[in-house]
């Protein structure tokens, strides 16, 4: 409704209080008007009143006073004292005057001792009344400079004023009642257009500009109206671009692969993209003004923030973080300009796989210039050696041919694996898949290195050997079991057993390979299926192997579309888990 608009209270309630104000100011005005209207009546009437008493006074003999006073009293209808030139109250028509004081005080009656006539209007201490005094100088017989005194009480001015109060309300109140209904009318108009143009602001402040708002008339309200619709659309307009542009930088920043993080001056999140979300494992959306500590409880990336906050400058550190697994990251800090204040935004590129495959990459360099450099130096040795006479030695020439003959065996061997892998990481296309038998597969793997494992004193067993199916190329699971049955073999001690196990599990079939042999520690298990990586070195040249063998293995599996994982104690044996997709 539209008295609970407060404008529209204020406004009506402003028109209540013009016209109370004017009522009071028109009473007060129109009240002294008629009290002195009547005031001047009643002492123009006591004038004319005087004027006949005053004659008959000096006829009238003091023992006769107060039957004359009485007299005239009921004649005129005015009170009528004669004072003596001392003040002194002679007689009085409606009191005792040996009860009354001494009048010689009176103003009126000072004026007329001193002869001039004068009126006055005073309470009367005596009759509890008000009057409105008339004194004039008088002669009594025998007897000059007396007062004659006549007053009449003022009643009737009251009840003039009370009639023309009266004629003041009923008019107010008929006026009042018209100047409050064209007020409530045209206030009700004044705040409905306001309230009008309060709910297009509203809207506008919400970022609703698609509202309409209609001028009604040519005047100040009209023009903040129109002010408004044109300050509606260039904020439309701004909105859009600024949108679209904000749109375009959260799409790229969202999108890119680099983990991004801008705070504010206290180090609140402003942004966080999914990437770096993903990298720490935090839920996204990630929720703004959350403190960044809440988010990575991370006091390197904190003091780089901190530092880019404090010197405006850009800042490059590399570091681990733990709230992302441990992962490598360089991390590029930038200061940010915000509405509020400064803030930073950093930009974290995962290096994790970049450090590993240098690592790997100076790993691989220096393990495979270690196996070449050992079967070739042993080749040359006995080569010259042969070449400075021991050729014409039959005793130690064939001896050196067959040391030659070896190394060279191995040297072909780490040629043959690097091949395999070579030709496993450059394959685009696999081979046709064919049903492959997992337990013929086990069986035929078995077979080929039971003669191995009679050399080192190791029993091949096969366990629950499911006869499940696999959809892959023609002997890669080949591949796959003899090298690890190599190594379960090789590293393995005296009377030690090997398990083969195949099972179908759900839609994948698990291939374990299980031995009793040296194990591998827990800090070497994330590695042992790189190029080269040896456990434990001297123990992998005796047994000959090239180092490629699980590497092999992993990559084998993987262009299979499985897995292959590893569990270990020292010193009690491994277990080596194949997981691959059921046919």
């Amino acid at each position: 409704m539209a008295f609970r608009s407060p404008l529209f209270r204020k406004l009506l309630l402003t028109a209540l209080l013009l016209v109370l104000v004017t009522l009071a100011g028109a009473d007060i005005l129109l009240t002294r008007y008629t009290a002195a209207r009547e005031l001047a009546h009643a002492v123009q009437e006591l004038d004319g009143m005087i004027r006949v008493l005053t004659p008959r006074l000096s006829s009238v003999e003091p023992v006769l006073l107060g039957v004359w006073v009485k007299t005239e009293d009921a004649r005129t209808g005015a009170r009528v004292t004669v004072i003596d030139r001392h003040g002194v109250v002679l007689a009085d028509s409606r009191n005792d005057p040996s009860t009354m004081e001494n009048h010689a005080g009176r103003p009126e009656i000072r004026e007329a001792l001193a002869g001039h006539k004068q009126s006055s209007v005073r309470h009367s201490a005596t009759m509890d009344v008000d009057f409105c005094y008339l004194a004039a100088p008088a002669d009594l017989p025998g007897q000059a400079g007396a007062v004659l005194r006549l007053a009449m009480p003022l009643a009737q001015v009251s009840v003039s004023i009370a009639e023309v109060r009266w004629l003041i309300l009923k008019s107010s109140l008929l006026g009042a009642f018209l100047a409050l209904v064209t007020a409530w009318v045209l206030s009700r108009a004044f705040t409905g257009r306001i309230g009008r143009i309060e709910a297009y602001a509203a809207e506008l402040a919400k970022g609703d500009y698609a509202g309409a708002l209609v001028t009604e008339a040519d005047d100040e309200l009209s023009s903040v109206a129109r002010a408004l619709r044109h300050m509606a659309q260039q904020f439309r307009d701004m909105l859009d671009r600024l949108s679209e542009e904000g749109f375009e930088r959260r799409a790229i920043l969202a999108g890119m692969v680099e983990g991004v993080l801008a705070v504010d001056s206290s180090l609140h999140v402003t942004f966080c993209n999914d990437s770096l979300a993903a990298a720490i494992h935090a839920r996204t959306p990630v929720p703004e003004r959350v403190p960044v500590l809440h988010l990575i409880r991370d006091p390197d990336l904190h003091q780089l923030l901190e530092h880019v906050l404090a010197t405006g400058g850009s800042a490059r550190r590399r570091m681990n973080l733990l709230a992302a697994g441990g992962r490598t990251f360089d991390v590029q800090g930038a200061p940010l300009e915000l509405r509020n204040g400064r803030g930073a935004i950093a930009i974290l590129h995962d290096v994790t796989e970049l450090e590993r495959l240098e690592r790997v990459r100076k790993d691989f360099i220096v393990n495979i210039s270690h196996e070449l450099r050992t079967p070739l130096a042993a080749i040359r040795g006995y080569a010259e050696t042969l070449l400075d006479g021991a050729a014409e030695e039959p005793e130690n020439n064939r001896k050196f041919l067959e040391i030659i003959r070896a190394h060279a065996a191995r040297l072909g061997d780490v040629a043959s694996d690097l091949q395999t892998l070579s030709e496993l990481e450059a394959e685009r296309e696999t081979p046709p898949a064919e049903q492959i038998s997992v337990r013929q597969v086990v069986e035929t793997a078995l077979n080929g290195v039971q003669e191995e494992a009679r050399g080192y004193k190791v029993q091949v067993l096969a366990g629950n050997v499911e006869d499940v199916k696999i959809a892959a190329p023609r002997g890669r699971l080949d591949r796959v079991l003899l090298n690890l049955l190599h190594n379960a073999i090789r590293f393995n001690r005296p009377g030690g057993e090997v398990w083969v196990e195949a099972a179908q599990a759900g839609v994948q079939v698990k291939v374990v390979v299980r031995d009793t042999g040296v194990g591998i520690a827990f800090e070497d298990l994330p590695r042992i299926f790189e190029r080269f990586y040896r456990v434990d070195k001297s123990r992998s040249r005796e047994t000959g192997g090239t180092g490629l063998g699980l590497a092999i293995v992993r990559h084998t599996v993987e262009k299979m579309s499985g897995t292959v994982t590893v569990e270990s104690t020292l010193g009690k044996g491994s277990e080596f888990t194949v997981v691959l997709p059921a046919a």
